[in-house]
């Protein structure tokens, strides 16, 4: 007799089990819970100049925590995004940001997107506005290295 309930107690403890470990009808999707930029954010404008010291600090966390995917010159071709099948931006071509505020890309650093971390509260205010100075460096240097073109004779 105690095998005849033991088993459907069982089943029925495991049944429970599964329903609390399933996902809850009313909890939102996975995807909704990513922060919403707001439009204060995109209009904030960089407080931070882009000085040598800064550049080469944010450059220094730059290499060790994007180059992984966005590339080590910023073409969006890193070993991680080729293996992870991603699709980057080449912040080369400075079409690929032109239009997006300073605030939009401290946004991004900041709070991630898709499947990038953002830095958050692990990286200072002022080093994340300085990503977005290397950021934006890659097209002038990009634009640099292109040959200018020859002027018409007079």
């Amino acid at each position: 007799m105690r095998r005849t309930l033991l088993v459907p107690g069982a089943i029925l403890l495991a049944s429970i089990g599964v329903a609390y470990a399933g996902p809850n009808s009313t909890q939102e999707k996975p995807g909704s819970t990513e922060p919403k930029m707001t439009p204060e954010d995109a209009a904030k404008r960089n407080p931070v100049p882009a000085t040598s010291e800064g550049m080469a600090e944010a450059r220094k966390l730059y290499g060790y925590n994007c180059a992984m995917c966005h590339g080590k010159s910023g073409d969006g071709k890193g070993d991680l995004a080729a293996d992870m099948k991603l699709d980057l931006r080449d912040w080369r071509d400075a079409s690929s940001i032109e239009k997006m505020t300073d605030g939009e890309l401290f946004w991004i650093v900041s709070n991630g997107k898709g499947k990038m971390p953002g830095e958050g509260d692990r990286t200072p205010e002022k080093t994340r506005w300085n990503f977005v100075n290397v950021v934006r460096s890659f097209a002038k240097k990009s634009a640099a290295d292109k040959p200018k073109a020859e002027a018409p004779p007079s």
